[in-house]
């Protein structure tokens, strides 16, 4: 039974979705001003994760997540390079997309830009001024009032500071639906004049477009969680008329020399600099290994030891990736996958996860030391099949799990130099094997002979 830590009510909740299995999820994507640091990396590998686990467990997964394409950053980043704003969000979109590709995040079902959905947008603001939800001020721009949902502050968890009658200036924190464009500026036509949508109802609209109905999980970092989720479940719901979301889910922040990474500190890695030192394995490790809720103190130190930590888990999966070996399900196996499916079921508590698929490596270099090859692999086709599950060991399951040496030269000059020494084996050249075998240890790799195979390793 899954349960969800739901942000609004600041509990676990046991999970059930709208639609029998299937689960509505729409996460909250970039705003294509720069490229994407590590700080998105943790937040869409954990949806991801989410995403995958819902899939494993038999649901049909709609999954949108937005690029918000115009903003007031955008457009002072591109006038900066003096870029045509057109152009320059596409080349940041490309970016994200080769970024993400590289870290093994699944697409998602649906991954909308804001600028071609105007038209939704102006539908919503229309009806929100209609309901009186929305109202026109003296710049010019539409905003929406607060005070006309008596839920706002909920998600944050302090209504009274917002529209209660102590506050005298409750206006001040009624926020922007439209804005009027300025000389120069993109527009688009609406009837309230030439303008761009707010940051806010972006995400709204969208939603309505590809949901129309209350949301199963929304999500995003928990930066996110005043004001744009507050601020989007309030006009949501005055054009829904009913309960927007049932689950709101949000990571934690990543923090470098106590402040959060954040491009407005100047304090961010990139992931396309990232991923030239760190496999798309050692990154994920290292965000599941903390509870998706919980900040992330970064230490590059950290990423070095994970990546020697899973050189293990390749020598254990490459013990049965290559041998099409048949997933079963007896009690040797469920013992683990049950285990695992605990984790996850509690709120997607991936360090306990992480955790077991640990103990699991554990086992099988045990078996493999005591030279209980078959019991060896059949654990490592379990790991190979509980690791995928969140999201390791992207790779193509022809080659070998060291498809992670950056020199593929290097890995086919193995196979062949493992090949060759097989082949005098099988005609009892000794001589010649023990030479190859040498030959082997002068380039790291070290090997392990069974009666019809060869295992190695570095």
């Amino acid at each position: 039974m899954l349960k969800i830590f739901n942000t609004l009510t600041r509990k676990k909740e046991i999970f059930k979705s709208i639609l029998q299995k299937k689960v509505s999820i729409y996460v909250c994507g970039v705003t294509v001003y720069d490229n994407c640091h590590i700080g998105h990396a943790r937040t869409f590998i954990f949806f991801d994760i989410v995403n995958r686990y819902f899939r494993n467990l038999g649901y049909s997964v709609k999954y949108v997540r937005n690029i918000t394409d115009i903003d007031d950053k955008i457009i002072e980043r591109s006038n900066l390079i003096k870029k045509n704003i057109i152009s320059f969000t596409k080349n940041i979109i490309n970016q994200m997309n080769i970024d993400f590709n590289s870290l093994n995040i699944l697409k998602p079902s649906f991954e909308p830009c804001v600028t071609s959905h105007i038209v939704d947008i102006i539908n919503m603001i229309s009806v929100l001024i209609l309901n009186k939800n929305a109202y026109i001020d003296k710049k010019g721009d539409v905003l929406f009032s607060i005070k006309s949902y008596e839920n706002y502050g909920q998600l944050l968890h302090k209504k009274n500071n917002f529209n209660s009658s102590e506050n005298n200036n409750i206006y001040k924190n009624d926020f922007v639906l439209w804005k009027k464009s300025k000389n120069n500026e993109i527009s688009w036509k609406s009837p309230w004049g030439d303008g761009r949508p707010g940051w806010h109802i972006e995400c709204s609209a969208i939603n309505y477009l590809y949901f129309k109905n209350t949301l199963d999980i929304h999500g995003g970092g928990n930066d996110l969680i005043f004001p744009h989720h507050e601020n989007e479940r309030a006009q949501s719901e005055c054009f829904y008329k009913k309960k927007f979301v049932n689950y709101w889910m949000h990571t934690g922040m990543i923090i470098l020399k106590n402040k959060k990474m954040s491009k407005s500190f100047g304090n961010t890695f990139l992931i396309k600099d990232l991923i030239n030192y760190f496999s798309s394995d050692v990154i994920r490790y290292y965000f599941l290994s903390t509870k998706y809720k919980h900040p992330i103190y970064y230490n590059v130190n950290n990423l070095i030891k994970i990546n020697k930590i899973l050189k293990k888990w390749y020598f254990c999966i490459n013990l049965s990736i290559n041998k099409n070996f048949n997933f079963s399900l007896n009690n040797s196996s469920l013992y683990y996958v049950n285990l695992f499916k605990k984790a996850m079921n509690d709120s997607f508590n991936t360090p306990l996860a992480i955790l077991i698929l640990s103990n699991l490596v554990k086992k099988i270099i045990i078996l493999y030391d005591m030279k209980k090859f078959e019991k060896a692999i059949f654990f490592s086709s379990k790991l190979y099949y509980l690791g995928s599950i969140l999201g390791f060991f992207n790779f193509n399951i022809d080659s070998n799990n060291l498809n992670y040496i950056k020199n593929i030269k290097l890995y086919k000059k193995i196979k062949k130099i493992i090949q060759k020494r097989n082949h005098a084996r099988k005609l009892k050249l000794w001589d010649k094997a023990d030479f190859l075998r040498e030959k082997l240890l002068k380039l790291g790799i070290h090997i392990q002979d069974t009666k019809n195979e060869t295992f190695w390793n570095f």
